[in-house]
Protein backbone atom coordinates (compact mmCIF):
# COMPACT_ATOMS: atom_id res chain seq x y z
CA UNK A 1 0.00 0.00 0.00
CA UNK A 2 1.29 3.47 -0.85
CA UNK A 3 0.87 6.84 0.83
CA UNK A 4 1.41 8.79 -2.38
CA UNK A 5 -1.25 11.39 -3.05
CA UNK A 6 -3.21 11.28 -6.26
CA UNK A 7 -3.25 14.31 -8.56
CA UNK A 8 -6.77 15.27 -7.51
CA UNK A 9 -5.84 15.13 -3.83
CA UNK A 10 -2.87 17.40 -4.44
CA UNK A 11 -4.97 19.91 -6.39
CA UNK A 12 -7.59 19.95 -3.62
CA UNK A 13 -4.86 20.47 -1.01
CA UNK A 14 -3.34 23.43 -2.86
CA UNK A 15 -6.78 24.93 -3.47
CA UNK A 16 -7.80 24.62 0.18
CA UNK A 17 -4.44 26.01 1.37
CA UNK A 18 -5.19 29.10 -0.70
CA UNK A 19 -8.72 29.30 0.77
CA UNK A 20 -10.12 29.06 -2.74
CA UNK A 21 -13.46 27.43 -3.51
CA UNK A 22 -13.93 24.94 -6.32
CA UNK A 23 -16.02 27.60 -8.07
CA UNK A 24 -13.13 30.09 -7.88
CA UNK A 25 -10.68 27.50 -9.20
CA UNK A 26 -13.04 26.69 -12.08
CA UNK A 27 -13.46 30.38 -12.94
CA UNK A 28 -9.75 31.18 -12.63
CA UNK A 29 -8.72 28.18 -14.71
CA UNK A 30 -11.45 28.55 -17.34
CA UNK A 31 -12.66 24.99 -16.67
CA UNK A 32 -16.14 23.72 -15.93
CA UNK A 33 -16.95 23.39 -12.23
CA UNK A 34 -18.03 19.77 -12.77
CA UNK A 35 -14.62 18.95 -14.29
CA UNK A 36 -12.77 20.52 -11.34
CA UNK A 37 -14.94 18.53 -8.91
CA UNK A 38 -14.31 15.27 -10.83
CA UNK A 39 -10.55 15.90 -10.91
CA UNK A 40 -10.42 16.61 -7.17
CA UNK A 41 -12.46 13.47 -6.50
CA UNK A 42 -9.98 11.49 -8.62
CA UNK A 43 -12.80 10.27 -10.87
CA UNK A 44 -11.39 12.14 -13.89
CA UNK A 45 -7.67 11.98 -14.59
CA UNK A 46 -7.06 15.10 -16.68
CA UNK A 47 -4.86 15.57 -19.71
CA UNK A 48 -2.00 18.07 -19.59
CA UNK A 49 -4.04 21.02 -20.83
CA UNK A 50 -6.44 21.21 -17.84
CA UNK A 51 -3.57 20.43 -15.45
CA UNK A 52 -1.61 23.39 -16.80
CA UNK A 53 -4.67 25.66 -16.45
CA UNK A 54 -5.21 24.51 -12.86
CA UNK A 55 -1.50 24.96 -12.04
CA UNK A 56 -1.63 28.54 -13.35
CA UNK A 57 -4.82 29.29 -11.41
CA UNK A 58 -3.20 27.97 -8.21
CA UNK A 59 0.12 29.70 -8.89
CA UNK A 60 2.20 26.51 -8.94
CA UNK A 61 4.33 24.69 -11.49
CA UNK A 62 2.73 21.88 -13.46
CA UNK A 63 5.27 19.48 -11.96
CA UNK A 64 4.00 20.27 -8.47
CA UNK A 65 1.16 17.81 -9.06
CA UNK A 66 3.68 15.05 -9.86
CA UNK A 67 6.31 15.86 -7.22
CA UNK A 68 6.81 13.38 -4.40
CA UNK A 69 10.00 14.87 -2.93
CA UNK A 70 12.01 18.04 -2.60
CA UNK A 71 15.10 16.74 -4.45
CA UNK A 72 17.07 19.77 -5.68
CA UNK A 73 19.94 17.69 -7.09
CA UNK A 74 19.95 15.77 -10.35
CA UNK A 75 17.16 13.29 -11.02
CA UNK A 76 18.11 9.90 -12.41
CA UNK A 77 15.42 7.66 -13.84
CA UNK A 78 16.60 4.13 -14.57
CA UNK A 79 15.24 2.21 -17.56
CA UNK A 80 12.49 -0.24 -16.77
CA UNK A 81 11.30 1.67 -13.70
CA UNK A 82 7.54 2.01 -13.96
CA UNK A 83 6.52 3.18 -10.48
CA UNK A 84 6.52 6.77 -11.71
CA UNK A 85 3.65 6.33 -14.17
CA UNK A 86 0.74 8.69 -14.42
CA UNK A 87 -2.05 7.59 -16.74
CA UNK A 88 -4.13 10.26 -18.36
CA UNK A 89 -6.76 10.49 -21.02
CA UNK A 90 -7.55 13.02 -23.72
CA UNK A 91 -10.86 11.52 -24.76
CA UNK A 92 -14.43 12.69 -24.40
CA UNK A 93 -15.28 9.38 -22.75
CA UNK A 94 -13.07 8.59 -19.78
CA UNK A 95 -13.34 4.89 -20.56
CA UNK A 96 -10.60 5.00 -23.21
CA UNK A 97 -7.26 6.29 -21.98
CA UNK A 98 -4.91 6.43 -24.95
CA UNK A 99 -1.86 8.08 -23.36
CA UNK A 100 0.18 6.61 -20.50
CA UNK A 101 2.78 9.04 -19.15
CA UNK A 102 5.92 8.06 -17.27
CA UNK A 103 7.51 11.10 -15.69
CA UNK A 104 11.29 11.13 -16.02
CA UNK A 105 11.80 13.85 -13.40
CA UNK A 106 9.00 13.35 -10.91
CA UNK A 107 11.25 13.88 -7.88
CA UNK A 108 13.17 16.90 -9.21
CA UNK A 109 11.90 19.93 -7.33
CA UNK A 110 11.96 23.35 -9.00
CA UNK A 111 12.05 22.06 -12.56
CA UNK A 112 10.82 24.12 -15.51
CA UNK A 113 10.44 21.26 -18.00
CA UNK A 114 8.40 18.07 -17.78
CA UNK A 115 10.07 15.14 -19.56
CA UNK A 116 7.92 12.06 -20.18
CA UNK A 117 8.05 8.73 -21.93
CA UNK A 118 4.54 8.31 -23.33
CA UNK A 119 3.04 5.07 -24.57
CA UNK A 120 0.29 5.83 -27.06
CA UNK A 121 -2.49 3.36 -27.70
CA UNK A 122 -4.76 3.64 -30.75
CA UNK A 123 -7.99 5.53 -30.15
CA UNK A 124 -10.93 6.53 -32.32
CA UNK A 125 -10.02 10.02 -33.53
CA UNK A 126 -13.64 11.19 -33.35
CA UNK A 127 -13.50 10.82 -29.55
CA UNK A 128 -10.25 12.78 -29.11
CA UNK A 129 -10.06 16.45 -28.21
CA UNK A 130 -7.44 18.94 -29.33
CA UNK A 131 -5.84 20.87 -26.49
CA UNK A 132 -3.90 24.08 -26.13
CA UNK A 133 -1.94 25.67 -23.31
CA UNK A 134 0.88 28.13 -22.87
CA UNK A 135 4.34 26.82 -23.47
CA UNK A 136 6.21 24.59 -25.85
CA UNK A 137 6.50 20.86 -26.53
CA UNK A 138 9.21 18.69 -28.01
CA UNK A 139 8.40 15.16 -29.18
CA UNK A 140 10.82 12.48 -30.35
CA UNK A 141 9.38 9.20 -31.69
CA UNK A 142 11.06 6.20 -30.05
CA UNK A 143 8.86 3.46 -31.54
CA UNK A 144 6.11 3.27 -34.13
CA UNK A 145 4.40 6.11 -35.90
CA UNK A 146 2.51 9.05 -34.41
CA UNK A 147 0.25 11.66 -35.88
CA UNK A 148 0.22 15.24 -34.70
CA UNK A 149 -2.71 17.51 -35.46
CA UNK A 150 -1.38 21.04 -35.12
CA UNK A 151 -3.77 23.83 -35.98
CA UNK A 152 -5.05 23.08 -39.49
CA UNK A 153 -2.14 20.78 -40.34
CA UNK A 154 -1.39 17.14 -39.62
CA UNK A 155 2.08 15.64 -39.45
CA UNK A 156 3.10 11.97 -39.51
CA UNK A 157 6.26 11.16 -37.57
CA UNK A 158 8.15 7.87 -37.78
CA UNK A 159 10.73 6.38 -35.42
CA UNK A 160 13.64 8.83 -35.12
CA UNK A 161 11.57 11.87 -36.19
CA UNK A 162 10.94 14.82 -33.90
CA UNK A 163 8.77 17.92 -33.72
CA UNK A 164 9.02 21.08 -31.62
CA UNK A 165 5.98 23.38 -31.45
CA UNK A 166 4.26 26.15 -29.55
CA UNK A 167 1.55 24.45 -27.52
CA UNK A 168 -0.73 27.51 -27.51
CA UNK A 169 -1.86 26.29 -30.95
CA UNK A 170 -4.52 23.57 -30.67
CA UNK A 171 -2.85 20.20 -31.04
CA UNK A 172 -3.36 16.47 -30.60
CA UNK A 173 -0.92 13.57 -30.46
CA UNK A 174 -2.33 10.17 -31.41
CA UNK A 175 -1.42 6.91 -33.10
CA UNK A 176 -3.24 4.34 -35.22
CA UNK A 177 -1.00 1.56 -33.81
CA UNK A 178 0.85 1.43 -30.47
CA UNK A 179 3.74 3.90 -30.33
CA UNK A 180 6.20 5.33 -27.80
CA UNK A 181 7.55 8.88 -27.64
CA UNK A 182 9.83 11.03 -25.55
CA UNK A 183 8.02 14.30 -24.84
CA UNK A 184 9.34 17.37 -23.08
CA UNK A 185 6.74 19.95 -22.07
CA UNK A 186 7.63 23.48 -21.01
CA UNK A 187 4.83 25.44 -19.41
CA UNK A 188 5.87 28.90 -18.14
CA UNK A 189 4.91 29.64 -14.57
Amino acid sequence: MTNKKLVGDKIKGFREARKMSQEELATNSGLELSLVAEIEANTNIPSLSPLIKIARALGVRLGTFLDDSDNLGPEICRGGVSDKCLSTSNTKSRSNSHLDFMSLAKSKAGRNMEPFIINIEPAATDSLLLSSHEGEEFIYVLEGQVRIKYGQNEYVLEQGDSIYYDSIVEHLVYATQPAKILAVVYAPF
